[in-house]
């Protein structure tokens, strides 16, 4: 079954907004997506119904609890992890990672090795600086080519060796699109002997998660990317998550994932991480059968979640080349990313691009005065686009589409565009 784009936009109430009678073209959505109509029904449920703390034995303490619990499930469906205990709630992704780093410090002693990448967002970055820094662990980096937006993967062969504790690496580039074989390069950081920590943050929104697949030990991700409120989410070993030392309150619990959970947690933003699942299992079981049969080792929501994947990114995936296809016909416009068509499945719709006339910002600028909405600079992809020499240039402009996104809004931007180069 094709899919429908008119229901899928009728389920976002923002894609209704007009601004003095124009409508929103929503092309920022690799810094956050917006929500659909379950989301807000369910958080707005939550703050009705269960809005009390934990532990009390009364009605709205124990639907608390319960939203919290579905959360969990949900998530695990969501990575297909193996346990819902295996799942870490917290404000985003920075913040968990920067929590468990401090938590996985405590297994390295100086002159220890971690490796990086020259093409993750800064906050899978960051908090292992920090961490060298005050362990006086060796910082090795992995390099991408920046004419193919790629790792090549004896770079990092190179890098490991018997002193490598761990390799943080992003699913897809929040800069570039670029989809990285993160399967491939947790076997090699395994067989070296080392954790892997993947950034699935950017891939979340656009393909399914198979953490037991991938084989890596943590993967951190943000619902506010894949259509639900500002939440993050860890996916963790268990045996690792239960080895490891949390730092926290005296009275918090000791073991499973709440140990890591520091605090009150947001528990009508764990209400909408629930239902931005759910959504995504609604379009593939209503949509998406078609696809069951590339599932058939999952059910229920699990196998729901996956079909709507394919299908929504395969659509997106059309967008995407109609937009750099229009982006190519453009004066002197550089696309930083890779945009050969049979290399497509190789990136997620998020489009980077660079012109000499133009600054980034001053473009961005330009289309918000026609309500296009879309970011610039480096988007906290620091190492990126100062890989790529745009340090001091600005950065890029960024287009990111999502499912919700349209062929004519693609052709509106690509002419609005043309106008103002």
């Amino acid at each position: 079954m094709p899919i429908d784009i008119e229901k899928i936009r009728s389920q976002f109430p923002s894609l209704a907004v007009t601004d003095d009678n124009r409508a929103r073209i929503y092309f920022d959505n690799p810094g956050g997506t917006q929500v659909p109509q379950i989301v807000i029904d369910r958080m707005t449920d939550c703050l009705i119904r269960s809005n009390a703390n934990l532990g009390g034995a009364f009605a709205s303490s124990i639907g608390a609890g319960a939203i919290i619990d579905g959360a969990r499930a949900a998530m695990a469906d969501f990575v297909n992890a193996a346990s819902p205990d295996e799942i870490v709630f917290g404000q985003n992704m920075t913040t968990l990672t920067f929590s468990m780093s401090r938590s996985l410090g405590r297994r390295f002693t100086s002159g220890d090795e971690i490796v990086l990448t020259r093409m993750d967002h800064d906050g899978n970055v960051s908090p292992w600086l920090l961490l060298a820094r005050d362990l006086g662990l060796t910082v090795k980096w992995l390099d991408f080519n920046p004419q193919t937006f790629e790792f090549d993967l004896a770079d990092l062969a190179a890098l490991l060796g018997p002193r490598t504790k761990l390799v943080a690496v992003n699913h897809a580039s929040n800069a570039t699109g670029t989809i990285n074989d993160v399967k491939a390069i947790s076997r090699m950081a395994k067989e070296a002997g080392a954790m892997v920590y993947v950034d699935s943050v950017q891939f979340a929104p656009h393909g399914s998660i198979d953490v037991q697949d991938i084989g890596c030990d943590f993967l951190v991700c943000s619902a506010y990317k894949f259509f639900g409120p500002h939440q993050g989410i860890l996916w963790g070993r268990a045996d690792l998550l239960a080895e490891l030392e949390a730092y926290k309150v005296r009275p918090a619990a000791s073991s499973g994932p709440e140990k890591f959970e520091t605090g009150t947690q947001s528990h009508e933003g764990l209400a909408g991480v629930t239902a931005a699942v759910d959504y995504f299992a609604g379009i593939g079981a209503t949509m998406g059968a078609d696809q069951h049969v590339h599932h058939a080792g999952f059910s229920g929501r699990r196998r729901d979640v996956r079909a709507a994947m394919d299908m929504l990114f395969a659509y997106e995936r059309t967008l995407a080349e109609r937009l750099i296809d229009g982006l190519r016909e453009l004066p002197e416009v550089t696309i930083q990313g890779i945009t050969a068509p049979e290399a497509m499945g190789r990136r997620v719709p998020t489009i980077s691009f660079t012109t000499p006339r133009h600054e980034p910002r001053a473009l961005a600028e330009a289309l918000a005065e026609q309500n296009i909405f879309a970011w610039s600079g480096h988007n906290y992809a620091v190492e990126a686009i100062d890989r790529l020499g745009l340090a001091g240039k600005g950065g890029v402009l960024r287009l990111g589409l999502a499912h919700y996104n349209t062929v004519g809004e693609v052709d509106f931007v690509v002419d609005k565009l043309r106008r103002i180069l």
